[in-house]
Protein backbone atom coordinates (compact mmCIF):
# COMPACT_ATOMS: atom_id res chain seq x y z
CA UNK A 1 0.00 0.00 0.00
CA UNK A 2 1.05 3.65 -0.64
CA UNK A 3 0.91 6.66 1.43
CA UNK A 4 -0.16 9.66 0.07
CA UNK A 5 1.56 12.95 0.99
CA UNK A 6 -1.18 14.81 -1.48
CA UNK A 7 -4.73 14.69 -1.82
CA UNK A 8 -4.13 16.77 -5.18
CA UNK A 9 -2.13 18.10 -7.93
CA UNK A 10 -2.41 21.32 -6.42
CA UNK A 11 -0.90 20.73 -3.29
CA UNK A 12 2.30 20.03 -5.37
CA UNK A 13 2.31 22.71 -6.50
CA UNK A 14 2.09 25.21 -3.59
CA UNK A 15 4.60 22.98 -1.69
CA UNK A 16 7.13 23.51 -4.73
CA UNK A 17 6.26 27.42 -5.09
CA UNK A 18 6.84 27.59 -1.14
CA UNK A 19 9.68 25.11 -0.90
CA UNK A 20 11.70 26.65 -4.36
CA UNK A 21 10.26 29.60 -5.54
CA UNK A 22 12.91 30.57 -7.60
CA UNK A 23 14.11 27.35 -9.12
CA UNK A 24 13.12 26.85 -12.95
CA UNK A 25 10.43 24.18 -12.96
CA UNK A 26 10.11 25.19 -16.87
CA UNK A 27 12.45 25.53 -19.45
CA UNK A 28 11.05 26.25 -22.86
CA UNK A 29 13.63 27.51 -25.41
CA UNK A 30 15.81 30.45 -23.69
CA UNK A 31 13.10 30.89 -21.46
CA UNK A 32 12.53 30.07 -17.81
CA UNK A 33 9.48 29.44 -16.07
CA UNK A 34 10.16 29.18 -12.21
CA UNK A 35 8.27 27.33 -9.48
CA UNK A 36 6.51 30.68 -7.63
CA UNK A 37 5.87 32.47 -11.15
CA UNK A 38 3.91 29.13 -12.74
CA UNK A 39 1.81 28.77 -9.59
CA UNK A 40 0.28 32.33 -9.89
CA UNK A 41 0.23 31.64 -14.08
CA UNK A 42 -1.90 28.66 -12.75
CA UNK A 43 -3.92 30.73 -9.83
CA UNK A 44 -4.33 33.34 -12.66
CA UNK A 45 -5.98 30.70 -15.17
CA UNK A 46 -8.10 28.98 -12.57
CA UNK A 47 -9.84 32.00 -11.62
CA UNK A 48 -10.82 32.61 -15.59
CA UNK A 49 -12.45 29.47 -15.79
CA UNK A 50 -13.74 29.93 -12.22
CA UNK A 51 -15.29 33.73 -13.92
CA UNK A 52 -16.74 31.13 -16.84
CA UNK A 53 -18.55 28.70 -15.19
CA UNK A 54 -16.38 26.22 -14.84
CA UNK A 55 -17.34 23.79 -11.20
CA UNK A 56 -16.05 21.24 -9.59
CA UNK A 57 -16.54 17.68 -11.91
CA UNK A 58 -16.80 20.11 -15.28
CA UNK A 59 -14.86 18.86 -17.72
CA UNK A 60 -12.07 20.90 -19.89
CA UNK A 61 -10.60 20.05 -23.15
CA UNK A 62 -7.04 20.38 -24.54
CA UNK A 63 -6.10 20.54 -27.89
CA UNK A 64 -2.50 21.97 -27.35
CA UNK A 65 0.71 21.35 -28.33
CA UNK A 66 3.86 20.96 -26.12
CA UNK A 67 3.90 24.34 -24.15
CA UNK A 68 3.75 26.02 -20.71
CA UNK A 69 -0.26 26.82 -21.88
CA UNK A 70 -0.67 23.03 -21.64
CA UNK A 71 1.06 22.67 -18.35
CA UNK A 72 -0.85 25.76 -16.74
CA UNK A 73 -4.19 24.72 -18.33
CA UNK A 74 -4.03 21.42 -16.64
CA UNK A 75 -3.18 22.00 -12.82
CA UNK A 76 -5.91 25.46 -13.07
CA UNK A 77 -8.44 23.04 -14.53
CA UNK A 78 -7.62 20.27 -11.52
CA UNK A 79 -7.12 23.13 -8.79
CA UNK A 80 -10.74 23.90 -9.38
CA UNK A 81 -11.65 20.43 -9.13
CA UNK A 82 -12.54 20.52 -12.81
CA UNK A 83 -11.41 17.13 -14.87
CA UNK A 84 -9.29 17.64 -18.12
CA UNK A 85 -9.49 15.78 -21.02
CA UNK A 86 -6.51 16.09 -22.95
CA UNK A 87 -6.98 15.20 -26.56
CA UNK A 88 -4.60 13.69 -29.23
CA UNK A 89 -3.68 16.44 -31.35
CA UNK A 90 -2.94 14.45 -34.90
CA UNK A 91 -7.04 14.00 -34.64
CA UNK A 92 -9.54 15.47 -37.35
CA UNK A 93 -12.68 17.37 -36.81
CA UNK A 94 -15.15 14.49 -37.03
CA UNK A 95 -12.65 12.53 -34.10
CA UNK A 96 -12.69 15.82 -32.27
CA UNK A 97 -16.23 16.24 -32.17
CA UNK A 98 -17.10 12.83 -31.40
CA UNK A 99 -14.59 13.17 -28.44
CA UNK A 100 -15.71 16.39 -26.67
CA UNK A 101 -19.79 15.54 -27.08
CA UNK A 102 -18.59 11.92 -25.16
CA UNK A 103 -16.88 14.07 -22.71
CA UNK A 104 -19.20 16.82 -22.19
CA UNK A 105 -16.22 19.49 -22.34
CA UNK A 106 -17.86 22.95 -21.31
CA UNK A 107 -14.55 24.32 -22.07
CA UNK A 108 -11.92 23.69 -24.63
CA UNK A 109 -8.84 24.96 -24.95
CA UNK A 110 -6.49 24.77 -28.26
CA UNK A 111 -3.50 25.82 -30.35
CA UNK A 112 -4.17 28.14 -33.07
CA UNK A 113 -2.41 25.47 -35.61
CA UNK A 114 -5.82 23.37 -34.96
CA UNK A 115 -7.74 25.83 -35.63
CA UNK A 116 -9.23 24.25 -38.95
CA UNK A 117 -9.83 21.19 -37.84
CA UNK A 118 -11.81 22.55 -33.94
CA UNK A 119 -13.13 25.96 -34.48
CA UNK A 120 -16.29 24.78 -35.32
CA UNK A 121 -16.42 22.73 -32.10
CA UNK A 122 -18.45 26.09 -31.02
CA UNK A 123 -21.45 24.75 -32.76
CA UNK A 124 -21.55 21.01 -33.04
CA UNK A 125 -20.58 20.27 -29.82
CA UNK A 126 -21.76 21.63 -25.76
CA UNK A 127 -18.34 23.66 -25.54
CA UNK A 128 -19.53 27.24 -24.73
CA UNK A 129 -15.64 28.86 -24.96
CA UNK A 130 -12.42 28.05 -26.44
CA UNK A 131 -8.90 29.78 -25.19
CA UNK A 132 -6.59 29.98 -28.09
CA UNK A 133 -3.33 29.68 -26.74
CA UNK A 134 -1.51 31.90 -29.32
CA UNK A 135 -2.78 34.98 -31.56
CA UNK A 136 -6.14 34.20 -33.31
CA UNK A 137 -7.99 36.39 -35.17
CA UNK A 138 -11.61 35.66 -34.25
CA UNK A 139 -11.78 37.00 -30.65
CA UNK A 140 -15.22 37.23 -29.19
CA UNK A 141 -17.16 36.30 -26.69
CA UNK A 142 -17.10 32.88 -27.13
CA UNK A 143 -13.34 32.68 -28.08
CA UNK A 144 -10.85 34.19 -25.70
CA UNK A 145 -6.76 34.40 -25.72
CA UNK A 146 -5.07 32.62 -23.27
CA UNK A 147 -2.53 35.62 -23.49
CA UNK A 148 -4.79 38.21 -22.60
CA UNK A 149 -6.20 36.10 -20.06
CA UNK A 150 -3.08 35.87 -18.32
CA UNK A 151 -2.10 39.61 -18.31
CA UNK A 152 -6.20 40.81 -17.10
CA UNK A 153 -6.81 38.53 -13.99
CA UNK A 154 -5.75 38.74 -10.48
CA UNK A 155 -4.09 35.72 -8.71
CA UNK A 156 -6.52 33.95 -6.70
CA UNK A 157 -5.55 31.59 -4.12
CA UNK A 158 -8.66 30.70 -2.42
CA UNK A 159 -9.91 26.83 -3.19
CA UNK A 160 -13.85 27.05 -2.04
CA UNK A 161 -13.73 22.62 -2.82
CA UNK A 162 -10.15 21.47 -2.89
CA UNK A 163 -10.07 17.76 -4.78
CA UNK A 164 -10.10 14.79 -2.76
CA UNK A 165 -7.52 11.87 -3.58
CA UNK A 166 -10.47 9.91 -4.96
CA UNK A 167 -11.59 12.45 -7.01
CA UNK A 168 -11.43 11.91 -10.99
CA UNK A 169 -8.65 14.10 -11.94
CA UNK A 170 -8.96 13.46 -16.08
CA UNK A 171 -9.94 11.56 -19.00
CA UNK A 172 -7.85 9.71 -21.44
CA UNK A 173 -9.51 8.23 -24.67
CA UNK A 174 -8.19 5.01 -25.77
CA UNK A 175 -10.18 3.19 -28.17
CA UNK A 176 -11.04 -0.69 -28.31
CA UNK A 177 -11.06 -2.66 -31.15
CA UNK A 178 -15.04 -2.71 -30.98
CA UNK A 179 -15.52 0.96 -31.54
CA UNK A 180 -15.37 4.53 -30.91
CA UNK A 181 -12.86 5.54 -28.08
CA UNK A 182 -13.38 5.06 -24.73
CA UNK A 183 -12.98 7.71 -21.70
CA UNK A 184 -10.31 6.38 -19.30
CA UNK A 185 -11.39 8.00 -15.63
CA UNK A 186 -8.20 8.61 -13.56
CA UNK A 187 -8.11 9.87 -10.23
CA UNK A 188 -5.81 11.37 -8.15
CA UNK A 189 -5.03 8.47 -6.47
CA UNK A 190 -4.34 6.63 -9.27
CA UNK A 191 -2.21 8.62 -10.63
CA UNK A 192 -0.08 9.35 -7.72
CA UNK A 193 -0.05 6.13 -7.28
CA UNK A 194 2.20 5.44 -10.45
CA UNK A 195 4.42 8.66 -9.28
CA UNK A 196 5.37 7.07 -6.30
CA UNK A 197 5.91 3.95 -7.73
CA UNK A 198 8.23 5.10 -10.39
CA UNK A 199 9.76 7.24 -7.70
CA UNK A 200 10.97 4.46 -5.62
CA UNK A 201 12.51 2.84 -8.58
CA UNK A 202 14.14 5.50 -10.46
CA UNK A 203 15.46 7.46 -7.36
CA UNK A 204 14.67 10.80 -8.41
CA UNK A 205 15.94 14.36 -7.21
CA UNK A 206 15.75 17.82 -7.32
CA UNK A 207 18.56 18.31 -9.59
CA UNK A 208 17.10 15.70 -12.49
CA UNK A 209 15.56 17.32 -15.41
CA UNK A 210 13.23 15.91 -18.02
CA UNK A 211 12.78 16.68 -21.31
CA UNK A 212 9.20 16.36 -23.03
CA UNK A 213 8.99 15.72 -26.88
CA UNK A 214 6.63 13.08 -26.98
CA UNK A 215 3.17 15.16 -26.97
CA UNK A 216 1.89 15.83 -23.70
CA UNK A 217 -1.85 14.81 -24.39
CA UNK A 218 -0.44 11.21 -24.52
CA UNK A 219 -0.56 8.88 -21.05
CA UNK A 220 2.94 7.76 -20.73
CA UNK A 221 4.13 11.34 -21.81
CA UNK A 222 1.62 12.99 -19.18
CA UNK A 223 2.58 10.81 -16.14
CA UNK A 224 6.11 10.30 -16.60
CA UNK A 225 7.62 13.65 -18.02
CA UNK A 226 5.05 15.95 -16.73
CA UNK A 227 3.52 14.98 -13.74
CA UNK A 228 6.53 13.36 -12.36
CA UNK A 229 9.07 15.74 -12.31
CA UNK A 230 6.78 17.97 -10.57
CA UNK A 231 6.03 15.52 -7.40
CA UNK A 232 9.82 14.91 -7.33
CA UNK A 233 10.55 18.79 -7.35
CA UNK A 234 12.42 17.85 -10.43
CA UNK A 235 12.60 19.83 -14.22
CA UNK A 236 11.01 19.90 -17.28
CA UNK A 237 12.71 20.86 -20.81
CA UNK A 238 9.94 21.45 -23.10
CA UNK A 239 10.73 20.80 -26.60
CA UNK A 240 7.17 21.51 -28.61
CA UNK A 241 8.28 18.57 -31.07
CA UNK A 242 10.29 15.72 -31.45
CA UNK A 243 11.50 17.18 -35.22
CA UNK A 244 13.47 17.90 -36.00
CA UNK A 245 15.56 15.13 -33.82
CA UNK A 246 18.60 17.33 -33.79
CA UNK A 247 16.87 20.20 -32.27
CA UNK A 248 15.78 17.71 -29.29
CA UNK A 249 19.03 16.42 -29.00
CA UNK A 250 20.51 19.86 -28.74
CA UNK A 251 18.40 20.85 -25.75
CA UNK A 252 19.26 17.61 -23.89
CA UNK A 253 22.55 19.10 -24.13
CA UNK A 254 22.33 22.28 -23.79
CA UNK A 255 19.85 22.06 -20.66
CA UNK A 256 21.63 18.86 -19.18
CA UNK A 257 18.94 16.96 -19.24
CA UNK A 258 19.02 13.57 -16.83
CA UNK A 259 16.14 11.80 -17.25
CA UNK A 260 15.08 10.96 -21.07
CA UNK A 261 11.61 8.95 -21.99
CA UNK A 262 11.42 7.55 -25.34
CA UNK A 263 9.47 4.58 -27.83
CA UNK A 264 11.19 2.74 -30.07
CA UNK A 265 11.06 4.50 -32.59
CA UNK A 266 13.32 6.87 -31.35
CA UNK A 267 15.70 4.83 -29.92
CA UNK A 268 16.13 2.82 -33.51
CA UNK A 269 16.76 6.52 -34.73
CA UNK A 270 19.54 7.10 -32.25
CA UNK A 271 21.25 4.03 -32.61
CA UNK A 272 21.83 4.91 -36.23
CA UNK A 273 22.32 8.29 -36.00
CA UNK A 274 25.82 10.00 -35.99
CA UNK A 275 25.14 11.53 -33.14
CA UNK A 276 27.98 14.66 -32.49
CA UNK A 277 31.13 13.28 -30.09
CA UNK A 278 30.32 16.14 -28.20
CA UNK A 279 27.03 15.05 -27.46
CA UNK A 280 28.55 11.47 -26.22
CA UNK A 281 30.82 13.07 -24.20
CA UNK A 282 29.43 15.84 -22.67
CA UNK A 283 25.45 14.88 -21.80
CA UNK A 284 24.12 13.96 -18.47
CA UNK A 285 21.39 11.52 -19.39
CA UNK A 286 21.46 8.75 -16.45
CA UNK A 287 18.23 7.29 -17.21
CA UNK A 288 16.36 5.99 -20.97
CA UNK A 289 13.14 4.67 -20.45
CA UNK A 290 11.42 3.25 -23.62
CA UNK A 291 7.37 2.64 -23.54
CA UNK A 292 4.67 2.49 -26.11
CA UNK A 293 5.65 -0.86 -27.69
CA UNK A 294 8.52 -3.72 -27.47
CA UNK A 295 11.95 -3.45 -27.91
CA UNK A 296 14.06 -5.60 -30.22
CA UNK A 297 16.68 -7.32 -28.41
CA UNK A 298 19.27 -5.92 -31.17
CA UNK A 299 18.18 -2.58 -30.44
CA UNK A 300 18.89 -3.44 -26.40
CA UNK A 301 22.32 -4.64 -27.09
CA UNK A 302 23.36 -1.77 -29.75
CA UNK A 303 22.32 0.90 -27.73
CA UNK A 304 24.49 -0.57 -24.57
CA UNK A 305 27.16 -0.25 -26.53
CA UNK A 306 26.71 3.12 -28.00
CA UNK A 307 25.56 4.73 -24.54
CA UNK A 308 27.57 2.91 -22.06
CA UNK A 309 27.06 5.92 -19.24
CA UNK A 310 23.25 5.58 -19.01
CA UNK A 311 21.02 2.53 -18.30
CA UNK A 312 18.00 2.44 -20.79
CA UNK A 313 15.05 0.84 -18.74
CA UNK A 314 11.70 -1.19 -20.84
CA UNK A 315 8.60 -0.72 -19.06
CA UNK A 316 5.17 -1.44 -20.37
CA UNK A 317 1.56 -0.12 -19.32
CA UNK A 318 -1.76 1.53 -20.60
CA UNK A 319 -3.96 4.24 -20.25
CA UNK A 320 -6.46 2.28 -18.11
CA UNK A 321 -3.83 2.01 -15.31
CA UNK A 322 -2.17 5.38 -15.14
CA UNK A 323 -0.07 4.05 -17.00
CA UNK A 324 2.83 2.37 -15.78
CA UNK A 325 2.46 -1.01 -14.68
CA UNK A 326 5.94 -2.48 -15.08
CA UNK A 327 9.81 -1.60 -15.56
CA UNK A 328 13.24 -2.72 -15.45
CA UNK A 329 14.90 -1.93 -12.86
CA UNK A 330 18.52 -0.44 -12.61
CA UNK A 331 20.18 -3.08 -10.52
CA UNK A 332 18.41 -5.84 -13.32
CA UNK A 333 16.94 -5.91 -16.82
CA UNK A 334 16.44 -9.12 -18.51
CA UNK A 335 16.21 -9.16 -22.75
CA UNK A 336 12.54 -8.58 -24.46
CA UNK A 337 11.07 -8.31 -21.31
CA UNK A 338 9.33 -5.10 -19.55
CA UNK A 339 10.49 -5.71 -16.18
CA UNK A 340 8.29 -7.10 -12.91
CA UNK A 341 5.64 -4.85 -11.77
CA UNK A 342 6.00 -1.70 -9.82
CA UNK A 343 5.87 -2.07 -6.36
CA UNK A 344 2.64 -1.71 -5.34
CA UNK A 345 1.45 -3.66 -8.21
CA UNK A 346 -0.31 -6.87 -8.73
CA UNK A 347 0.47 -8.87 -12.45
CA UNK A 348 -0.51 -12.43 -13.33
CA UNK A 349 -1.11 -14.23 -16.03
CA UNK A 350 -4.33 -15.92 -16.17
CA UNK A 351 -6.48 -17.91 -18.80
CA UNK A 352 -9.92 -17.65 -20.13
CA UNK A 353 -11.68 -18.40 -16.66
CA UNK A 354 -9.40 -15.76 -14.86
CA UNK A 355 -7.49 -18.90 -13.16
CA UNK A 356 -3.41 -18.09 -13.23
CA UNK A 357 -1.43 -20.03 -15.62
CA UNK A 358 1.89 -21.78 -14.57
CA UNK A 359 5.02 -19.76 -14.36
CA UNK A 360 6.26 -19.65 -18.02
CA UNK A 361 3.00 -20.46 -19.24
CA UNK A 362 1.13 -17.42 -21.36
CA UNK A 363 -1.97 -16.15 -20.33
CA UNK A 364 -3.58 -12.86 -20.23
CA UNK A 365 -1.77 -10.06 -18.62
CA UNK A 366 -4.64 -8.89 -15.38
CA UNK A 367 -3.30 -5.80 -13.17
CA UNK A 368 -4.64 -5.27 -9.61
CA UNK A 369 -3.65 -2.11 -7.29
CA UNK A 370 -4.17 1.71 -6.92
CA UNK A 371 -3.08 2.08 -10.69
CA UNK A 372 -6.37 0.74 -12.02
CA UNK A 373 -8.68 3.38 -13.44
CA UNK A 374 -12.11 4.11 -12.09
CA UNK A 375 -13.78 2.81 -15.66
CA UNK A 376 -15.05 4.46 -18.45
CA UNK A 377 -16.73 7.25 -18.61
CA UNK A 378 -20.87 6.96 -19.46
CA UNK A 379 -19.68 2.68 -20.22
CA UNK A 380 -19.92 0.61 -17.68
CA UNK A 381 -20.88 -2.39 -19.68
CA UNK A 382 -17.30 -2.08 -21.11
CA UNK A 383 -15.62 -1.15 -16.95
CA UNK A 384 -17.48 -4.60 -16.20
CA UNK A 385 -15.72 -6.00 -19.22
CA UNK A 386 -12.46 -4.84 -18.26
CA UNK A 387 -12.72 -4.99 -14.28
CA UNK A 388 -13.39 -7.94 -13.02
CA UNK A 389 -12.90 -8.48 -8.90
CA UNK A 390 -10.61 -5.22 -9.14
CA UNK A 391 -8.37 -7.08 -11.70
CA UNK A 392 -7.88 -5.33 -14.81
CA UNK A 393 -7.74 -7.68 -17.96
CA UNK A 394 -4.83 -5.66 -20.35
CA UNK A 395 -5.62 -8.02 -23.53
CA UNK A 396 -2.11 -8.61 -23.52
CA UNK A 397 -0.69 -12.23 -23.90
CA UNK A 398 2.44 -12.51 -21.07
CA UNK A 399 5.01 -14.83 -19.64
CA UNK A 400 6.04 -14.05 -16.16
CA UNK A 401 9.23 -15.79 -15.29
CA UNK A 402 10.06 -16.97 -11.68
CA UNK A 403 11.69 -13.51 -10.54
CA UNK A 404 8.07 -11.86 -11.76
CA UNK A 405 9.99 -10.45 -14.60
CA UNK A 406 6.74 -10.16 -17.33
CA UNK A 407 7.11 -10.88 -21.02
CA UNK A 408 4.81 -9.44 -23.99
CA UNK A 409 4.67 -12.08 -26.35
CA UNK A 410 1.02 -10.93 -28.58
CA UNK A 411 -1.79 -8.91 -28.92
CA UNK A 412 -4.99 -10.34 -27.54
CA UNK A 413 -6.67 -7.36 -29.00
CA UNK A 414 -6.14 -6.68 -33.17
CA UNK A 415 -4.46 -3.40 -31.84
CA UNK A 416 -1.82 -1.72 -33.97
CA UNK A 417 1.05 -0.08 -32.33
CA UNK A 418 2.32 2.98 -34.62
CA UNK A 419 4.97 5.18 -32.93
CA UNK A 420 3.73 4.46 -29.47
CA UNK A 421 0.53 5.82 -30.57
CA UNK A 422 -2.45 2.83 -30.70
CA UNK A 423 -4.51 2.43 -33.94
CA UNK A 424 -7.82 0.94 -33.98
CA UNK A 425 -8.67 -1.86 -37.20
CA UNK A 426 -12.60 -0.92 -36.30
CA UNK A 427 -12.49 2.28 -36.46
CA UNK A 428 -10.44 2.14 -39.58
CA UNK A 429 -13.28 -0.82 -41.59
CA UNK A 430 -16.14 1.10 -40.05
CA UNK A 431 -15.13 4.06 -42.45
CA UNK A 432 -14.40 1.49 -45.26
CA UNK A 433 -17.62 0.04 -44.80
CA UNK A 434 -19.52 3.65 -45.28
CA UNK A 435 -18.44 3.56 -48.57
CA UNK A 436 -21.31 2.09 -50.98
CA UNK A 437 -18.70 0.45 -53.78
CA UNK A 438 -17.78 -1.71 -50.57
CA UNK A 439 -18.75 -5.10 -49.38
CA UNK A 440 -16.26 -6.21 -46.88
CA UNK A 441 -13.26 -4.85 -45.32
CA UNK A 442 -10.63 -5.74 -42.80
CA UNK A 443 -7.63 -3.69 -41.28
CA UNK A 444 -4.38 -5.45 -39.80
CA UNK A 445 -1.08 -4.39 -39.05
CA UNK A 446 2.10 -4.85 -40.58
CA UNK A 447 5.72 -4.71 -38.77
CA UNK A 448 8.53 -3.01 -40.27
CA UNK A 449 11.07 -5.31 -39.72
CA UNK A 450 14.09 -2.72 -39.20
CA UNK A 451 11.90 -0.60 -36.97
CA UNK A 452 9.71 -2.85 -34.92
CA UNK A 453 6.79 -0.49 -35.80
CA UNK A 454 3.92 -1.72 -37.04
CA UNK A 455 0.88 0.41 -39.82
CA UNK A 456 -2.49 -0.30 -41.22
CA UNK A 457 -3.04 -2.20 -44.33
CA UNK A 458 -6.46 -2.74 -45.97
CA UNK A 459 -8.03 -5.15 -47.37
CA UNK A 460 -10.99 -4.23 -49.78
CA UNK A 461 -14.14 -6.26 -51.25
CA UNK A 462 -15.90 -4.70 -53.62
CA UNK A 463 -19.50 -4.89 -54.36
CA UNK A 464 -19.85 -7.19 -57.74
CA UNK A 465 -21.64 -3.99 -59.65
CA UNK A 466 -18.95 -1.85 -58.40
CA UNK A 467 -15.87 -3.58 -59.32
CA UNK A 468 -13.00 -1.30 -60.65
CA UNK A 469 -14.98 1.87 -59.55
CA UNK A 470 -12.19 2.86 -56.70
CA UNK A 471 -8.84 2.01 -56.45
CA UNK A 472 -6.11 2.95 -53.82
CA UNK A 473 -6.03 7.00 -54.01
CA UNK A 474 -9.82 6.91 -53.92
CA UNK A 475 -10.01 5.31 -50.88
CA UNK A 476 -7.08 7.00 -49.07
CA UNK A 477 -7.99 10.54 -49.92
CA UNK A 478 -11.90 9.92 -48.37
CA UNK A 479 -10.21 7.91 -45.03
CA UNK A 480 -8.09 11.68 -45.37
CA UNK A 481 -11.12 13.60 -44.55
CA UNK A 482 -11.74 11.66 -41.36
CA UNK A 483 -8.96 10.10 -39.83
CA UNK A 484 -5.60 11.36 -38.56
CA UNK A 485 -2.69 10.86 -41.18
CA UNK A 486 -1.01 8.32 -38.78
CA UNK A 487 -3.93 6.00 -38.95
CA UNK A 488 -4.55 5.91 -42.80
CA UNK A 489 -3.52 2.62 -44.19
CA UNK A 490 0.01 2.04 -46.03
CA UNK A 491 -1.38 -0.34 -48.73
CA UNK A 492 -4.89 -0.99 -49.15
CA UNK A 493 -5.63 -4.39 -51.26
CA UNK A 494 -8.76 -5.10 -53.36
CA UNK A 495 -9.52 -8.94 -52.78
CA UNK A 496 -12.72 -11.35 -53.80
CA UNK A 497 -13.28 -12.15 -50.59
CA UNK A 498 -11.91 -12.42 -47.02
CA UNK A 499 -10.83 -15.60 -45.66
CA UNK A 500 -13.57 -15.95 -42.39
CA UNK A 501 -14.47 -18.88 -40.48
CA UNK A 502 -17.04 -20.88 -39.99
CA UNK A 503 -19.39 -17.79 -37.50
CA UNK A 504 -18.40 -15.72 -39.92
CA UNK A 505 -15.72 -13.58 -38.61
CA UNK A 506 -13.14 -12.37 -40.74
CA UNK A 507 -9.33 -14.79 -40.05
CA UNK A 508 -7.26 -11.75 -39.54
CA UNK A 509 -4.19 -13.99 -38.94
CA UNK A 510 -4.58 -15.54 -42.45
CA UNK A 511 -4.35 -11.71 -43.66
CA UNK A 512 -1.17 -11.31 -41.95
CA UNK A 513 0.08 -14.47 -42.96
CA UNK A 514 -0.49 -13.90 -46.58
CA UNK A 515 1.40 -10.71 -46.34
CA UNK A 516 4.10 -11.95 -44.19
CA UNK A 517 4.74 -14.83 -47.12
CA UNK A 518 3.97 -12.12 -50.23
CA UNK A 519 1.06 -14.44 -51.81
CA UNK A 520 -0.93 -10.67 -52.20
Amino acid sequence: MFEYKYNNFYEVIKENAKNFPKKPILFIDKRKVGNLRLKQKIDTFSRFLEFSGIKNGDKVALIVENSEEFVVSFFATTKIGAIVVPINTFLKKDEYEYIVNDCEAKLLVCSPKFAKETASLLDSTKVEKIVWTGPYKKLDERNYSFIEIAESLETHEQLSTPPKLEDTACIVYTSGTTGKPKGAMLSYKNIFSNLIAINKIIKLTQKDRFVVYLPMFHSFTLTTTVLLPFYSASSIVIVKSIFPFSNVLKQVLLKRVTIFLGIPTVYNALIKAKVPWYFMWFNKIRVFVSGGAPLSEKVLEEFKVKFPKATLLEGYGLSECSPVVAVNRLEKQKPLSVGPALPGYETKAVDEEMVEVKVGEVGELIVSGDCVMQGYYKRADATEETIVNGWLKTGDLVKIDEDGFIFIMDRKKDLIISKGINIYPREIEELLYQLDEVDAAAVIGEKNSASGDEVPIAFVVLKDDKKGSLDENDIKKYLKNHLANFKIPKSIYFVDELPKNATGKVLKRVLKEMVREGKI
